[in-house]
């Protein structure tokens, strides 16, 4: 047998290996699978300092904003993404909502022992190229495992910092009586994508999920000079929520039309099935705008005329409301409350 050389190391069995505790460990393995996993993926040169914090720049002017995230959805891959890029895009929606331009992403792991290195290193990649194809960079990170039956494969917790410019200033409290309402792209395609592949339901039209970084059409929105109260990305919950999260902070009211939501057929269709209400099913790759009237249309040109919005729509307008109710106009003509969820539809869908 010819002599192992001290301290050698074998390359990580990505194809054939699982994590075991000694990846979470602190010594050689933990060493080993971060530089071989993920510094190669997401090899930068602020990740390439090697400490236990990125050095980072100090943008000229503006205001910093940073955004926390925690990503456990079920199942792991789905149409249209998987829990990695997943994570990339739910960090940088949430830094653009808020008028910035994302600068850099955090990812932190736990994982579970005995979860597939082959697994792993997909979840790896595509984030890696979900930053990449972003333009914003994961500049440092964290990596935890926990006993086999304590975990569900893996979670990623991820931070997004960006710098908003001076004279944009977005925020829920902003909506005024008169204000439209308008949505980038369909609603529901994300949760009900997470749920046809979960529960293996095989519709005959496939349902991807809409995930997505939205700072380019945020960014184009903005340019547009149409005046912006108000951003969110519809996630957990759906535009309902959203929806209500806004009238409370402004305190007021919010009439949606049913007949202008658009909904893709097939989500429709699989909600009708399961008994769900698209208004309250996540998105991972809409905005929900509330824009002043007299720009409403601008605002929707510019939406448009971006490949993530073009089917936006106007969906709705503001009011005064002492209640802070969002209500509905059916397609029959009635009138519903859009309330709060009082449970929740889609556990593990973000």
């Amino acid at each position: 047998m010819s002599e192992v050389k001290r301290g050698y190391v074998r390359p990580l069995d990505v194809r054939h290996g699982r994590v075991d505790l000694t990846h979470g460990a602190g010594g050689r393995a933990m060493a080993q699978l971060i530089e071989e996993l993920f510094a190669a993926a997401f090899d930068n040169e602020f990740l390439r300092q090697g400490n236990d914090g990125a050095l980072l720049p100090v943008p000229d002017g503006g205001r910093l904003v940073m955004a926390a995230d925690a990503h456990v959805v079920s199942p792991l891959f789905f149409p249209g993404g998987d829990i990695g890029c997943l994570s990339v895009h739910g960090t940088i929606n949430d830094v653009a909502v808020m008028g910035a331009k994302p600068l850099w992403l955090s990812a932190s792991f736990i994982l579970e022992e005995g979860f597939p290195l082959a697994d792993l290193a997909r979840i790896v990649d595509s984030m890696a190229a979900a930053a990449k194809d972003a333009g914003v960079p994961i500049v440092t990170g964290d990596t935890k495992v926990v006993e086999q039956g304590k975990g569900d494969g893996v979670f990623i917790a991820t931070t997004g910092v960006g710098v908003v410019p001076a004279g944009v200033d977005l925020a829920g409290d902003r909506a005024r009586p008169g204000d439209k309402i308008l949505v980038s792209g369909t609603l529901g395609d994300h949760g009900m994508a997470i749920m046809a592949e979960r529960e293996s339901l095989g519709f005959s039209a496939p349902i991807r999920s809409d995930t997505a970084a939205l700072h380019g059409l945020v960014e184009a929105l903005l340019a547009s000079g149409a005046e912006v109260r108000a951003l969110r990305d519809p996630t957990r919950g759906g535009l309902a929520t959203t929806l209500n999260e806004i009238a409370r902070q402004s305190k007021v009211g919010m009439m949606l039309e049913e007949k202008a939501l658009p909904v893709n057929p097939e989500v429709a269709a699989a909600c009708e099935f399961l008994g769900l209400d698209p208004l309250y099913v996540a998105n991972e790759g809409k905005l929900a705008v509330i824009v002043a009237p007299a720009d409403a249309e601008r605002a929707l040109a510019a939406l448009r005329a971006h490949p993530l919005g073009a089917r936006a729509a106007l969906v709705g307008s503001v009011h005064a409301d002492p209640q802070h109710f969002v209500q509905m106009t059916t397609a029959f003509g009635g009138r519903r409350i859009v309330d709060w969820l009082t449970g929740e539809q889609l556990p593990r869908i973000c």
